[in-house]
């Protein structure tokens, strides 16, 4: 994508402007919560795995809630694959637009997006938009996130850009196909009714805002905000020393090659290149990132540049990105893809890894670098059905300001454990540890934060296990002289004691009687561990700050 400068329009004088930034913003935040009271399934309503977010008629955002990176930034390319298939002219009020399609602006499978025009005076001025993770859509295996998918077909139902609602009602054919190819039909349902429930709230708002200012001076306002996130991105960019920094992560759990992710950040002026040239080509495992998975990755870099500026379009535009197609950040369809949360992670990993080259003293060591995400699925003694999705933080990195917190879901992750509580209501599972993981965080000045061990014990019953996690096979690097975390680690402990190490993608029977114990990495430390006793480090000057 090319970087491109906006001018800021006249219009709303300050004060008025950031009194419409605030409404904008209050408005995503009222369509979270909307969106996380309504949903069904526990992993949108307790673990947050959701996000909303306003655009403006041609596709660029104005607002996005505080919830989870990882999706707000996919919502872009799902407005835009929506907007390709679908002219503004066609569409009415009460429409809803529907997808997951990878290569249609989606990003994996269980990932289904709404999209709901705001119309005003008979045409559309804006858009609503949710997008939730729901519990199955079909696929090889329970929760559609099969470890060893080897392309796309595997993994469920793809759903390019549609018209799912008319006149404010459900298009009935749509919604029976999308039914009749869930293991969970009844939450499938139920989430979409909470993103038709947070989306409508959206319109209701924004259309009020449109009533109040009057279309001129809201899209005009709107054009303003983005120009001033612009500016703000481009100021920051400008107080540091141009240059070129390089970075290098790799994927574990791919097969004997290693997968690698390179990027490259070449920073003049007030402008800046982010290159992914010379990371691997897809695979034939579930970790490919297609552009929208990724986006989420670029947006969260350019939000931390300078983090008080509107969280809105005018962030990207300083940047200019290159995913090169074909590779694991950009593949080629039909690459199988529900695995892309590592390579997200990672690839985040890898530009504030990169970055920290601007001045190294002073930057944070890397994160973790594990979103662990297991779903399982299985039948208790009484023949009856359960299924949940977990998903288990890491450490964040150490830094020059302080430890790193333990436990926390870091960079573009900003969900939630399931509470033990509704875990051990909604499968015959007992939870047997949940505990920080106490010394996997990097030594240092100040030290990585820890990991998690969560251990299950199955009751009753046999379920299919799908597991994703990252750092088995490799360890979070230290900064400016700290040491690396603890790599992560599962093992599956049979009922006679004997004990099975799983890879970091895998797809296991579990049955009663048999312990599950998952321990996350921790992250690295910051500083030499050496120099812990020495002068008290100067902090006055820093790099990257992380935006949750």
């Amino acid at each position: 994508m090319m970087q491109s400068t906006v001018t800021e329009p006249a219009g709303l004088d300050p004060a008025a402007l950031e009194i419409l930034r605030m409404q904008l913003d209050g408005v995503a935040e009222r369509m979270q919560d909307a969106l996380v009271r309504s949903a069904t399934s526990s992993i949108a309503r307790e673990g947050m795995d959701c996000a909303a977010a306003l655009f403006l008629a041609d596709g660029r955002v104005i607002a996005q809630a505080r919830s989870l990176p990882l999706l707000l930034g996919s919502l872009l390319p799902a407005v835009e694959g929506v907007l390709k298939r679908f002219p503004v002219q066609s569409m009415r009020a009460g429409d809803a637009y529907l997808l997951n399609d990878p290569w249609s602006g989606g990003t994996h499978l269980p990932d289904l997006a709404v999209i709901r025009p705001i119309l005003h005076d008979g045409r559309v001025a804006a858009f609503a938009a949710a997008i939730l993770h729901h519990q199955d859509v079909g696929g090889s295996t329970p929760g559609s996130i099969p470890p060893d998918a080897t392309e796309i077909f595997q993994e469920g139902l793809r759903i390019p850009p549609i018209r799912w609602r008319q006149d404010g009602e459900v298009c009935e054919d749509v919604a029976q196909l999308l039914y009749a190819n869930s293991r969970t039909p009844g939450n499938l349902r139920g989430d979409l009714d909470a993103q038709w429930a947070c989306v409508s709230l959206g319109e209701r708002e924004v259309a009020g805002l449109i009533g109040a200012y009057g279309m001129q001076a809201f899209a005009s306002g709107c054009d303003a905000l983005i120009a001033q996130a612009d500016r703000m991105t481009r100021a920051a960019l400008a107080t540091l020393p141009d240059g070129v920094y390089r970075h290098t992560d790799r994927l574990d759990g791919c097969g004997a090659e290693p997968v690698c992710i390179q990027v490259r950040l070449e920073k003049r002026g007030s402008s800046i290149d982010i290159d992914f040239t010379g990371s691997s080509p897809q695979v034939a495992a579930p970790v490919n990132a297609t552009y929208a998975a990724m986006l989420s990755a670029l947006f969260f870099f350019m939000r931390t540049l300078a983090p008080d500026a509107p969280n809105n379009h005018g962030c990207l535009l300083p940047a200019r990105w290159t995913l090169p197609e074909g590779s694991v950040v950009n593949p080629r369809y039909p690459a199988p893809v529900n695995a892309r949360t590592a390579t997200v992670k990672l690839a985040c990993n890898a530009m504030l890894a990169a970055w920290a080259g601007v001045d190294p003293r002073h930057a944070p060591a890397p994160n973790s670098g594990v979103a662990l995400v297991m779903s399982v699925g299985g039948t208790r003694s009484s023949g009856t059905r359960y299924f949940f999705t977990e998903i288990i933080a890491g450490g964040a990195g150490g830094s020059p300001w302080g430890e790193g917190a333990s436990g926390i879901s870091t960079d573009v992750g900003n969900g939630k454990n399931l509470p033990v509580e509704m875990l051990e209501a909604q499968a015959p599972i007992r939870v047997e540890c949940y505990r920080r993981r106490r010394g996997s965080g990097g030594p240092g000045v100040h030290g990585g934060g820890d990991g998690v061990v969560r251990q299950y014990l199955l009751l009753e019953g046999e379920a299919v296990v799908s597991y994703r996690s990252e750092r088995h096979e490799s360890r979070p690097p230290g900064a400016a002289g700290g040491m690396p975390g603890m790599s992560s680690s599962a093992v599956l402990v049979r009922a006679d004691g004997s004990r099975q190490e799983l890879p970091s993608k895998s797809r296991f029977q579990w049955k009663a009687g048999e312990r599950l114990i998952i321990e996350t990495a921790g992250a690295g430390g910051w500083g030499d561990p050496a120099g812990a006793r020495s002068a008290p480090v100067d902090v006055t000057r820093t790099t990257t700050r992380e935006v949750v």
